[in-house]
């Protein structure tokens, strides 16, 4: 009798055990970045070309900047102009000499003015070097060659572009830009001062430059299309780029990819359904006014119409893209056999998309 009953106990906790194991198991081949859908790349080789021109611009002699001008048009024949001109709007347009109004009253007061100075000091302070992020950038482009077997890794080029609120930025697929005055932490007292606010500070940080650099990366060959495009087609658009930076930067967590706080992440996780009924009672899905889409597809201070909950005191506002990014990854999963480069490339229907995915959130 007792034995019977240990017995019994023995197999009740053993398939309490399976189950938890069963639910682990589950919870490691859903879509997201575990250790268990990542590809050997260490192998893969990478020779990045990474550049500080902030500080080999500084470091011009602003008595001769026509003659700094000269050596830095030798080592970046290829940027220089086209940070002076189309980036700055100085019109130099190569006359490197101390009397063009370009560099007399525009570039001088760039390397002169306190402001300015000030901010590639306090650059300097937060990023005395960038081996870490070239690190992490040199990773990136051997998942990029994993997936994308023709793919050649650009030049990269740090820059500061005086507060001008541009992160990260492409010339062709040559040369990748990234502005380091725009990851100074949300603590930098100027940003708010040209227009960034609080629900934008994940992507202020040290830890969001990878994510700057392979989402423009992405968005070179894949522009977001937003004119007369319903909520669903944006949707999935973000929800693709989503995926792409998931198979890039597969050890990046969400709350970095998506720009979420982790309490967000874990709202989003608990509430799918609801997120996504919301849009399909609300009649959004194929709704195409952009005023009352476009919020749930690009960063806010809240989700309108999602009250929060919970531990989080506002809803994401781009939680739009997350379900996107939701839907495409039960798309993959029904269609193993497509790769990333057709899956990013590819113009299906958005309805037939959907229905393809057999996406049904609990």
């Amino acid at each position: 009798m007792i034995n019977n009953r240990i017995h019994q106990q023995f197999l009740k906790s053993k398939t309490r055990y399976i189950a938890v194991v069963l639910i682990f198991l589950i919870s490691l081949c859903s879509c997201g970045n575990t250790s268990q859908n990542i590809p050997e790349v260490s192998g893969i080789k990478i020779s990045l070309q990474a550049y500080r021109f902030d500080k080999d611009l500084y470091a011009i002699d602003t008595n001769h900047i026509g003659d700094g001008l000269k050596q830095l048009s030798a080592k970046y024949p290829d940027f220089l102009n086209f940070f002076l001109d189309t980036m700055m709007g100085y019109a130099i347009n190569s006359n490197y000499n101390d009397t063009c109004r370009g560099i007399r009253e525009g570039l001088k007061v760039f390397l002169t003015y306190k402001d300015f100075v000030g901010l590639e000091d306090t650059i300097n302070k937060h990023y005395p070097d960038t081996k870490d992020i070239e690190h992490e950038l040199v990773n990136g482009f051997q998942f990029m060659k994993y997936y994308y077997s023709a793919y050649n890794a650009p030049k990269v080029l740090f820059v500061t572009l005086g507060l001008r609120n541009l992160p990260a930025f492409t010339i062709d697929s040559s040369i990748l830009g990234i502005g380091l005055d725009m990851f100074l932490g949300e603590q930098y007292l100027y940003y708010r001062s040209i227009g960034i606010y609080d629900y934008m500070s994940a992507h202020l940080r040290r830890s969001y430059i990878p994510v700057a650099a392979f989402k423009v990366i992405y968005s070179y060959s894949h522009p977001f299309a937003m004119d007369d495009r319903t909520l669903l087609d944006l949707m999935l658009q973000r929800g693709k780029e989503q995926y792409f930076l998931h198979k890039i930067l597969p050890r990046t967590p969400d709350s970095v990819l998506f720009g979420f706080t982790q309490d967000q992440v874990d709202w989003c996780n608990e509430n799918q359904a609801s997120i996504y009924n919301f849009f399909v009672q609300h009649n959004l899905l194929y709704n195409k006014e952009s005023q009352a889409i476009v919020p749930y597809v690009n960063d806010g201070p809240f989700a309108p119409g999602l009250p929060a909950s919970g531990k989080i005191k506002s809803t994401p506002g781009n939680v739009g893209s997350w379900i996107g990014y939701k839907i495409v990854c039960a798309y993959m999963e029904q269609h193993p056999k497509i790769t990333l480069k057709d899956l990013c490339n590819e113009q299906t229907d958005p309805a037939k998309f959907l229905d393809e995915a057999r996406y049904r959130p609990k």
